[in-house]
Formats: structure tokens, C-alpha cells, sequence
């Protein structure tokens, strides 16, 4: 289930994100990191289609988004959304770091990859520095 955070007049200049993972521990975790520190969560799931349904509905500039979903995979995303919202930067945050997942999410339009085991704590430090105002 896609849940809706803040509504788009409450982020004017900075840069909004969606956040995709299975884990409610996980997306939890990411959304009081990324609040804290100034960055606005505007929705959140953890399968495939309702983090299609729900980043098409509220099209952030961001979107962080796990490699292994329930009911599938971060790549179906990817490869859902990017050609037609290549303005959308795509974060992958995966446990499954491996180069062959790596080349795959790029080729399928992920901007970033971090490994969730060791670089969960660039996730912010990251979005921070991305301009909301590209297109």
C-alpha cells in the first residue's frame, strides 16, 4: 500500500522523496533519517505496483528504492518509471550489492546504487546535495 506523506505545496525547494522498500523497519528508519534532516518524504511502499502507482501519482524528485521487494524487484520499477520520468533520480539501496545488480539498475536508470550494509548513512549527504529544480 502506497501511503502519502506531505502533500507537494509543503516542499517547495527542496528535493522530495519517495521511499520503496519491503521492510517497514527499513522505510521507517530511512524516513526519520531523511526528515531529520531537513528532507521531505512524500510517500512511501513497499511493492512494485503501489510504488509505481504511487511515484507516478506524486512524481518526486526522488526516489530511494530497494532492490528486493514483495511480490518483485526495484528493477521493475526502474524499468517502469524512468522512460517516462527520466527527471526522477533513481536511489538504489540494496543489501544485494553485487556488480551484475549494479550494471543491471543503471541500465534500467538508477542514478545511484549504495550498499545498504555499509553506505545507508550516504543516503542523505546524497539527496541533500541533488537540485530539486533540474529537468
Amino acid at each position: 500500500m502506497t501511503r502519502s506523506i506531505l502533500g507537494p505545496m509543503e516542499t517547495a525547494g527542496r528535493p522530495n522523496v519517495f521511499v520503496v522498500d519491503d521492510s517497514p523497519s527499513i522505510r521507517e528508519r530511512l524516513i526519520e533519517m531523511l526528515v531529520s534532516d531537513g528532507i521531505d518524504v512524500v510517500g512511501e511502499a513497499e511493492s512494485p505496483a503501489d510504488a509505481i502507482s504511487g511515484i507516478r501519482r506524486l512524481q518526486p524528485d526522488c526516489v530511494v528504492l530497494d532492490l528486493k521487494l514483495r511480490d518483485g524487484s526495484g528493477i521493475e520499477v526502474l524499468r517502469a518509471l524512468h522512460p517516462d520520468f527520466p527527471e526522477i533520480t533513481f536511489i538504489v539501496l540494496s543489501n544485494h550489492a553485487d556488480l551484475p545488480y549494479r550494471r543491471r539498475c543503471a541500465a534500467a536508470g538508477a542514478a545511484f546504487f549504495l550498499d545498504k550494509a555499509t553506505e545507508f548513512g550516504k543516503i542523505t549527504d546524497l539527496i541533500a546535495g541533488l537540485d530539486p529544480m533540474k529537468s
